[in-house]
C-alpha cells in the first residue's frame, strides 16, 4: 500500500488559546475550522486541528492532559482505500464516514483515520549548496530564514506499551513498511514503499502506557531548521533538545516543547528510501539518537550568538 503521507493530526488541549498561539508562532497558516476547533495547515495542506481536551466530539485519549487524539493517513485512490477497509475488516466491522474516511484504533487505543489524501503536491525546492568540485551558487548569498514555514507534516512518534503489536497492526493491517529498528525497543516505519525514512516511530514506554512524544514538520533545509528554532526561541517557547543531527535518518532536527502535548520538531534532509533499503537493528544508545546535539538551542542576543553547551546525548 502506498500512502501519500501523514495527512493530519487532531489534538485535545487544556489551553486552546496557548496551543493556537504556539502553532501560529511555529509557522503554520490558520484555516477555517469546524465549530469549537482551531485549524492550521502546512504549505502542502496537511493539517493540525486543535480542540479542547473535554470536547465530546474527540476520540478517547491515550493519556491525560494535552495530547494527540487522532492521526489521519492519506491514500491516493479509492481502490487503495477499499483495500485497507478489507484488511481492517478482518478484525471486525469498520466505521466509515459519508466521505469514505475509515476509522479504527490501533492496539494502543489511538484513533486512526484513513482517507483520500487532502494534501497538495509540493513544488520542487532545491537549496543551492557549494561543494568542492560542484559550485551551484554563484554571485548569490545563501538564504537566511527569519522563521520557518513548514512544508508538510512528516512523522509522528509515540511511546507504546507493546511495540511488536504496533508493528503488526501498521504493517499487516495498514500496509506500512519497516525502515529500521532499535533492538528490542523501537520501530521506525514508513507509510509507502518509497519515501521518507519514517512517518511513524514507536518506542517502548517505561511505564507501560502510551504517550505522545512529538510531531515533526519538514522544512526546506538545515538553514530553515536554524531559522525556525531561533524564531520560536525569540517567541518564548522552550527548546527540548537541538539543533542536532539524527544518524538513523540523516536528518537535522530541533525539538521544542509544545503546549499541545509532547514536542514539535523542525527537520530537514531526511533519507529517502525504497524497498532496496537494508533494515538495521540499532543499539538504543545516545549516539544513535544524535550524532551531535545542543541541549537547549542556540541563543541570539543583540546580534551575538551564544552556544550554551554541546552534547551528543
Amino acid at each position: 500500500m502506498d500512502y501519500v503521507g501523514l495527512d493530519g493530526a487532531v489534538y485535545g488541549v487544556t489551553d486552546l488559546d496557548r496551543a493556537a498561539q504556539f502553532f501560529a508562532d511555529w509557522g503554520l497558516r490558520k484555516v477555517r475550522a469546524p465549530k469549537g476547533a482551531v485549524a492550521f495547515e502546512t504549505v502542502n495542506g496537511s493539517q493540525i486541528t486543535l480542540r479542547r481536551h473535554d470536547d465530546p466530539t474527540l476520540p478517547p485519549a491515550i493519556e491525560p492532559g494535552s495530547t494527540v487524539r487522532q492521526v489521519f493517513w492519506g491514500l491516493g485512490s479509492k481502490k487503495q482505500l477499499a483495500a485497507v477497509e478489507q484488511a481492517l475488516a478482518k478484525d471486525g466491522p469498520v466505521h466509515k464516514d459519508k466521505d469514505g474516511t475509515l476509522h479504527t484504533r490501533d492496539p494502543m487505543g489511538l484513533a486512526v483515520g484513513i482517507r483520500i489524501a487532502r494534501r497538495r503536491p509540493l513544488k520542487a525546492l532545491a537549496t543551492p549548496i557549494n561543494a568542492p568540485g560542484k559550485i551551484t551558487r554563484v554571485d548569490t548569498r545563501s538564504t537566511i530564514y527569519e522563521r520557518a514555514i513548514p512544508q508538510t507534516l512528516g512523522h509522528i512518534v509515540f511511546t507504546a506499551p507493546d511495540v511488536d503489536a504496533m508493528e503488526r497492526f501498521y504493517t499487516k493491517r495498514l500496509g506500512f513498511w519497516v525502515s529500521d529498528r532499535y533492538k528490542g525497543r523501537g520501530v521506525f516505519m514508513r507509510c509507502a514503499r518509497e519515501g521518507n525514512h519514517h512517518n511513524l516511530f514507536f518506542i517502548k514506554s517505561a511505564d507501560g502506557k502510551g504517550h505522545l512524544n512529538h510531531v515533526a514538520f519538514m522544512v526546506r533545509d538545515i538553514h530553515e531548521v536554524f531559522g525556525g528554532g531561533l524564531h520560536i526561541t525569540r517567541q518564548g517557547w522552550q527548546t527540548e533538545i537541538g539543533p542536532g543531527r539524527h544518524p538513523v535518518s540523516s536528518a537535522y532536527f530541533w525539538y521544542v516543547k509544545s503546549p499541545a502535548g509532547g514536542a514539535c520538531e523542525y527537520y530537514a534532509d531526511e533519507d529517502h528510501v525504497t524497498p532496496k533499503w537494508k533494515v538495521r537493528a540499532l543499539e538504543t544508545k545516545p549516539e544513535n539518537f544524535a550524532e551531535w546535539a545542543l541541549p537547549d538551542g542556540i541563543h541570539r542576543s543583540r546580534g551575538d550568538i551564544k552556544e550554551r553547551g554541546a552534547s551528543s546525548s
